[in-house]
């Protein structure tokens, strides 16, 4: 079982500009491409200028209601502003939002666990999920798939 220190709470976010990697694959495959797509952007950080934390990766993703130029998953790092963006990333703004969040500590085949307690508690607390808004992942440790640190952040009004 994953170690759920942080009870789900709700929390704001100002504007995030993000640059980073984009996954497009089917969505049973996301598990293995998200962590291909991350060792490739570790590997690439200082190519990335003004990073406002490159030691925190941010997760987006929309859950519906997709373009195709939005589908998909980005793994990013948060910049000051977009200066440059090196050649085969994506750049990507998230409006300020309100999220219901949850921390998970775990192996990543448990982070289904963490969003069906949080989506629990946003029901709970008679919060609605707005799936057609950007939703954020923050990777506080993503060294190894067996002990992962994540933030799951899932847009609520």
């Amino acid at each position: 079982m994953s170690d759920l220190t942080f009870r789900a709470a709700e929390t704001e976010l100002g504007e995030l500009k993000l640059i980073g990697i984009r996954v497009l694959c089917p969505p049973d495959q996301y598990p293995a491409e998200i962590p291909k797509a991350i060792n490739l952007l570790s590997g690439r950080l200082t190519e990335i200028k003004g990073a406002v934390n490159p030691e925190r990766l941010v997760g987006a993703f929309k859950v519906e209601g997709n373009s195709p130029e939005e589908d998909g998953y980005w793994i990013c790092i948060e910049v000051k502003e977009f200066i440059s963006v090196p050649d085969g990333m994506s750049s990507l703004e998230v409006p300020p939002q309100k999220y219901a969040s949850i921390r998970h500590k775990g192996p990543n085949y448990e982070i289904g666990n963490s969003y069906r307690e949080l989506h629990s508690w946003i029901e709970e607390k008679g919060y609605k999920r707005l799936k057609n808004k950007w939703h954020i992942e923050i990777h506080h440790s993503w060294e190894s798939i067996e002990d992962l640190d994540l933030e799951l952040m899932d847009t609520i009004v």
